[in-house]
């Protein structure tokens, strides 16, 4: 038994190592497009395999779950939802400039509804594909290797004829970097292509004047456009895009608008996220012009249809929908794409040049592969017409074979040994024969009627045919222009069967401004009940309800709607609701929680104070915990913008059990759980920060704590209800801060 050799390494350059083959399997095997043809492994790994089971443009769909299963077993081994997933995006008119699957069945909505199941749906290659993606397959112009289990090889890189990779754009999230890539107008990008390669000192901003700007399936209003030379130079940057609004007159006067094209960051759940921020500038009040939304896009296009009030100003509300929804957005553009086996982010003229490069190294591989077909047609056509003319001595020559091995000898070396023939003059004529190895075989394949003189004929124009034909793949392989010409004339092949006007629009757009209606200050009350439901009503409406309102609600506060509530809490956090956020309306109204509204959370809080946040500007706020700690803060210091903040520093295991507004002429009574009362004046509550614990209000007895703080004016009559007693808090012994205090007697 041999002694097994331990290899000692540092851990972190395994786990280094180990992750950096990882990222790169990841960034090359799967989630970045390749520059030449613009399309992941996942993309060309499932065209091509629908090429190989011949499901053509022109033939029957079939189940996508043949495709993805056939894929997933002889090329991409990653799983079943991956495969299908890409399938279902190259087969969306709304994600894709051009698509290149033609699916049948429910492949989702722009509106973010998934596709049906594999099972269900069925799909066929698309004529682009078939006619740009996947031609000439045959023609030895692409490298082959072998798949994950070498029984199988696929196309390194598939022959596409167009910049997929501009025309469709590309997304995807690799380890460490990522690639966004917008989709471009087929027509524009064959044009930039036929400009770079007539002239390929050309500048970016010169391409710019057939790419326009990204040309988007949903359309839409790309708004900077002074940015994108910079974008196209660079490979990164933001473009801003918009939805498209129309205003249409209705009867009556009034207006709706109408959005007809979105931007293509809205695909999806976007749609539904547009609806909801638009319900929730009504429901906030930050509009009252919007009367009802609804949205009526079906298969023909977007239609979400927004109605407004008589005399509404259509130009701020549409503003104000792309200041406030994501109906003007940002998408940020990362050109990155597999270069050479690498990662690279590239601008437009880079990508154009990595395009031109492969159409001229397809070119020269399908051109050196047809000139070898003809070089070796012109072989045997050669050898017919030659073996025409002497067919009287290769018939005595066939006639005296003993073999057909003995004949071709003859055919090919002139051997007359082993074969008989009836003159001299015939063996002679032999005896000089020198054709090719194929010619001979042709020669011995070649049948009676190809002696007939028609048949002759033909043979000589055919043999015309292939001189013409490797003098012009010749000149294509030889002169750089002629190549050019080729693939410049498959371009515009493809551009005129295939181009389609643009569909957004490029234009600098001013940024919008949104005039936001001044809300009309006004005095109103605010009503809050036990169960945390709150509403704000008229002043007017409340003085007819008084009644009612004091003894069904909890909180009453005058306030202005254009003010903020501050709510203190036991666990010493002060939280603020704006009061527009409240409901404003009828006193019968139910009203909605303040946890709504607010960071309070009812389930984990309790409230111990609430007041208008203007009274705190010129008060001072009385504090007092479980452990007895008291201590008095300048309202000021709550005069904050945050929605929540700590009012007060805790001990831990303590709470607030009291926050009032205190002045200095007032007297304190702090009362425990067990019945000990301490009065004192409320000059010897010292003014601390509300980051300060505070000072010892009362000594508490070994587990009693504080329950309550009562402020009054001496000689006022106040009374403090406890239990079954009612006291008179002026008949207490005034004492000091940090005493024990008294029972009061029966």
């Amino acid at each position: 038994m041999q002694d097994s050799q331990i290899i000692r390494t540092e851990y972190s350059e395994v786990m280094k190592k180990s992750y950096i083959d990882y990222a790169m399997s990841v960034i090359i095997a799967r989630a970045l497009p390749d520059v030449r043809d613009g399309l992941k492994p996942v993309q060309r790994r499932t065209l091509y395999d629908m090429h190989e089971l011949g499901i053509r443009y022109d033939r029957p769909y079939r189940k996508c779950a043949r495709i993805v299963g056939d894929t997933m077993g002889k090329y991409h081994p990653h799983g079943d939802s991956s495969i299908y997933e890409a399938l279902v995006v190259m087969a969306q008119e709304f994600k894709k400039g051009m698509i290149l699957v033609d699916g049948h069945g429910n492949f989702g909505s722009i509106e973010g509804d998934g596709a049906a199941a594999m099972r269900y749906t069925e799909a066929r290659l698309a004529k682009l594909t078939q006619d740009a993606y996947l031609a000439d397959l045959d023609k030895d112009i692409i490298n082959f290797l072998p798949n994950f289990d070498e029984t199988e090889k696929e196309p390194e890189v598939l022959p596409v004829r167009i910049p997929n990779l501009l025309v469709n754009g590309a997304e995807g999230i690799a380890v460490g970097m990522a690639t966004s890539i917008p989709t471009h107008n087929l027509c524009e990008v064959i044009d930039a292509v036929k400009a770079y390669m007539k002239n390929d000192e050309i500048s970016t901003k010169q391409l710019m004047r057939y790419i326009k700007g990204p040309d988007f399936p949903t359309g839409g209003i790309v708004v900077n456009k002074d940015d994108l030379l910079n974008i196209y130079e660079t490979g990164t940057g933001k473009i801003k895009i918009r939805g498209k609004v129309e205003v249409e007159e209705m009867k009556g006067g009034k207006k709706r608008l109408v959005v007809s094209e979105i931007p293509y960051t809205m695909i999806g759940a976007g749609i539904g996220k547009f609806l909801n921020d638009v319900c929730a500038l009504v429901e906030t009040k930050k509009t009252t012009d919007i009367v009802d939304i609804s949205n009526m896009s079906s298969k023909e296009g977007i239609r979400i249809v927004i109605e407004l009030k008589r005399g509404a100003d259509a130009d701020n509300l549409t503003n104000m929908l792309y200041k406030k929804t994501r109906l003007e957005d940002t998408f940020g553009v990362n050109m990155l794409a597999v270069a050479g086996g690498r990662p690279e982010t590239m601008g437009l003229k880079k990508i154009i040049e990595h395009h031109v490069d492969f159409q001229f190294e397809l070119a020269t591989r399908k051109y050196k592969t047809l000139l070898k077909k003809e070089q070796d047609k012109k072989e045997i056509q050669e050898g017919l017409i030659k073996a025409c003319d002497v067919i009287d001595p290769i018939i005595e020559i066939l006639r005296g074979s003993q073999s057909v091995k003995d004949a071709k000898s003859c055919l090919t070396e002139g051997r007359t040994e082993n074969i008989k023939f009836k003159s001299g003059i015939s063996k002679k004529m032999a005896a000089m024969l020198r054709f090719t190895d194929r010619q001979a075989q042709a020669i011995l394949d070649m049948r009676l009627y190809k002696l007939i003189g028609l048949e002759i004929e033909a043979l000589m124009k055919e043999h015309e045919e292939t001189l013409a034909n490797i003098a012009k793949y010749e000149d294509i392989l030889n002169n750089y222009d002629s190549m050019a010409d080729v693939i410049i004339a498959d371009l515009d092949r493809i551009r005129k069967e295939y181009g389609r006007k643009r569909r957004t629009v490029v234009e600098n757009a001013e940024a919008a401004v949104y005039e936001e209606k001044k809300i009309e200050e006004q005095e109103i009350v605010f009503l809050m009940d036990r169960f945390g439901y709150a509403k704000t009503i008229d002043t007017a409406v409340y003085e007819r309800n008084k009644e009612a309102a004091d003894s069904e609600n909890k909180y009453i506060i005058s306030c202005k709607n254009t003010g903020k509530l501050c709510v203190f809490t036991d666990t010493g956090k002060m939280h603020q609701i704006k009061v527009l956020d409240l409901p404003y309306g009828k006193f019968r109204d139910k009203g909605i929680p303040v946890d709504n509204v607010s960071n309070y959370d009812s389930t984990k809080e309790r409230i111990i104070y609430l007041c208008d946040s203007e009274q705190l500007r010129f008060a001072r706020l009385f504090f007092a915990t479980k452990q007895g700690m008291i201590k008095k803060v300048e309202g000021t210091e709550f005069q904050v913008s945050k929605r929540t903040i700590a009012a007060t520093k805790l001990s831990e295991g303590d709470e607030v059990t009291a926050v009032e507004v205190i002045t200095d002429n007032l007297q304190i009574v702090l009362r425990s759980k067990e019945g000990y009362f301490l009065r004192f004046p409320a000059s010897e509550v010292p003014e601390k920060k509300k980051s300060a614990v505070g000072v010892r209000g009362i000594r508490l007895k070994k587990k009693d704590e504080l329950e309550q703080a009562y402020l009054f004016e001496e000689g006022a009559g106040y009374r403090i209800v406890w239990g079954d007693k009612e006291l008179m808090p002026d008949r207490l012994k005034l004492s000091k801060r940090d005493g024990t205090g008294t029972k009061p007697r029966g």
